[in-house]
């Protein structure tokens, strides 16, 4: 399987990087690389006849592109190239093997870089990673859906959950995601193939954690609530603040009660409780 690079000059890069991400992540686009000048984003080969770039015009920012072919044998190197750790708030550092550890910060995670979403760069990333380090996980069943490399899974194994599964609808981030659990000695986490179907056949949760986007998260947050204990919660990521009103009324019409939202930049993340 080969991917498609797509690196985007994006002129000014903040906010039009995020922007620009949020609405080409429709068509298929798994992985983003942010830099100072904006961003790269892959997609499948095989996805490539969903981009539709050109319909779309900004009057905040401009934006331009190149397609570049990474075969799979290379994608590696080419994470190698630009990753660089992630510190959330002086609690948190996500980094690869190949960083050297930060002795001042009591919890890291270790995620091989490889073909999936979730680095940790993204502002919806962080802003989950805060709410869970505010959140009582202790002996709870846990749900991260589109789990990408599975940093959500395992902050809330490493902060107490005693159940912990995790599920993605890419054979990649499944494999990556079982494998960065290894890394993170959170082996007992168990990492499925598929979507929002599966739930039917699993046990009720106390948690669940959705970064995803806004689309999939309205279809998807009946199967959510479906699958919640009584007083259970649920975190929304993955949409813009001027989204949050919408994703609230699909969350109420499902007996979810909203509790709060965050944001950082445009991005927000969303509190539910299950009435």
């Amino acid at each position: 399987m080969n991917y498609l690079a797509y690196h985007f000059t994006v002129t000014p890069p903040q906010p039009g990087s995020e922007i620009l991400a949020a609405l080409i992540a429709d068509f298929g686009f798994d992985s983003f690389d942010y830099s100072d000048t904006g961003f790269t984003a892959y997609i499948k080969e095989e996805d490539e006849k969903n981009v539709q770039l050109s319909e779309f015009s900004f009057e905040d920012f401009t934006f331009s592109f190149r397609v570049e072919k990474i075969a799979q044998t290379n994608w590696n190197a080419e994470w190698e190239k630009n990753f660089e750790p992630v510190l959330v708030d002086d609690v948190l550092l996500i980094r690869a093997p190949f960083h050297e550890k930060n002795a001042s910060v009591n919890n890291e995670i270790i995620i091989m870089p490889k073909m999936s979403f979730g680095t940790g760069h993204h502002q919806t990333t962080k802003l989950m990673c805060r709410e869970l380090f505010n959140t009582d996980v202790k002996n709870k069943r846990v749900l991260d859906m589109g789990c990408g490399t599975g940093i959500l899974a395992i902050l809330a194994k490493q902060l107490g959950a005693n159940d912990v599964l995790g599920i993605d609808i890419d054979e990649w981030s499944v494999e990556n995601s079982k494998e960065n659990c290894i890394v993170n000695n959170c082996a007992d986490i168990v990492i499925k193939q598929g979507d929002a179907n599966l739930l039917s056949n699993e046990k009720n949760f106390d948690l669940i954690l959705a970064n995803i986007n806004k689309n999939i998260l309205k279809a998807d947050i009946p199967a959510y609530a479906a699958v919640m204990n009584a007083g259970a919660t649920l975190f929304l990521s993955g949409f813009f603040t001027t989204d949050v009103e919408e994703l609230m009324n699909v969350a109420a019409k499902n007996n979810l009660k909203f509790v709060y939202t965050k944001n950082e930049n445009e991005w927000a993340m969303m509190l539910l409780e299950k009435n």
